[in-house]
């Protein structure tokens, strides 16, 4: 496969899909009581702290509300970025300091609630039957830490191409991919509950398109779940390499029923930046453009981290490169 190795304007970008009308698709329940939630606290604001509205206003940026409700803070376009619309600049977001606390940005309502819960339910039965109060509480300590998000070095040489996900390798294939242009090689990673479960983009690259598919819940360990459950496709295109198109897939399992994915067509993501999570338990996939020195570096077995583990390298590539921390979600 020829790549075309320019500075200039991207391919076209695929328009986002009618059916991806948030980040998170598949919607859920606490999806739904956060929503709920937004309802309350916009008339609360309105009603009783009309100086802060009037404050957010002034600052508040783009032409269009694309939320289904109205937009008073930038709490209110947490689900609805990847859709356009009205946005505040870091400066001016006074919910910026969520973004470094060091828990996944979008799971702090699950964190919350079923981390309350589960607390609560400690708290009960600590005092009729204490050994029931203990798994209560180390299901606790295991919620907190699934939405854990550590920081991770990623790596600057040239040509690496990094994990997009935690997890162990259970597939590396020679596939047949028309998104990447025809011959790939497709690097499947399984994700348990253990596991950190943002995801991370594989290069810098512009997102050209995103694809999502509702389906079935099996589970992820099983190769079935990768065409019949649900998922949501990422197609990337390195920055500096026309043609040079990769996928990240999304996919869900029977545990984990929640895509998250934030990042929109046109939006540009630096290697190891985070752009989305699959909530409790799932599958990541990488296809890679099959080419001339292509050097692939992982085998079915090995444990890899997202944004920090080096997965292949384009060996021909010279695109400079250096060491870094991924930004917040």
């Amino acid at each position: 496969m020829a790549i075309e190795e320019i500075s200039g304007e991207p391919s076209l970008l695929e328009p986002l899909p009618a059916e991806i009308t948030s980040i998170q698709p598949g919607g859920g329940a606490c999806m739904r009581l956060e929503l709920a939630w937004g309802t309350c606290r916009r008339w609360y604001l309105k009603r009783f702290r009309p100086r802060f509205v009037a404050r957010m206003l002034e600052t508040r940026q783009g032409e269009a509300n694309a939320c289904p409700h109205e937009v008073l803070d930038p709490r209110d376009v947490k689900f609805f970025r990847n859709q356009g619309g009205y946005y505040w600049a870091a400066a001016d977001d006074p919910f910026d300091w969520r973004n470094r606390l060091p828990f996944a940005r979008v799971g702090l309502a699950e964190l919350i609630l079923l981390g309350g819960l589960l607390l609560l339910f400690t708290a009960v039965f600590a005092l009729v039957f204490w050994p029931l109060a203990i798994g209560f509480a180390l299901a606790g300590l295991g919620v907190v830490w699934f939405f854990r998000d550590p920081e991770r070095k990623i790596p600057g040489e040239p040509g690496a191409v990094v994990s997009p996900a935690d997890g162990r390798i259970v597939a590396v294939e020679e596939v047949v991919d028309e998104s990447v242009g025809g011959e790939a090689v497709l690097i499947g990673i399984f994700l348990s509950i253990f596991n950190v479960h943002l995801n991370r983009a594989p290069v810098e690259a512009r997102v050209v398109g995103l694809r999502y598919r509702r389906g079935k819940f099996l589970n992820a360990v099983r190769p079935a779940s990768a065409r019949e459950n649900e998922r949501m496709e990422v197609l990337f295109e390195q920055i500096g390499f026309r043609g040079r198109r990769m996928v990240v897939r999304q996919i869900a399992g029977a545990i984990a029923r929640r895509i998250v994915c934030w990042i929109a067509p046109g939006e540009v993501a630096g290697r190891g930046e985070r752009f989305g999570m699959i909530k409790l338990g799932s599958r990541t996939e990488l296809v890679l453009p099959r080419e001339e020195g292509l050097e692939i570096l992982v085998s079915a077995g090995q444990k890899v981290k997202a944004g920090s583990s080096i997965l292949a390298r384009y060996s021909a590539d010279e695109t400079p490169g250096g060491e870094s921390a991924a930004g917040g979600a």
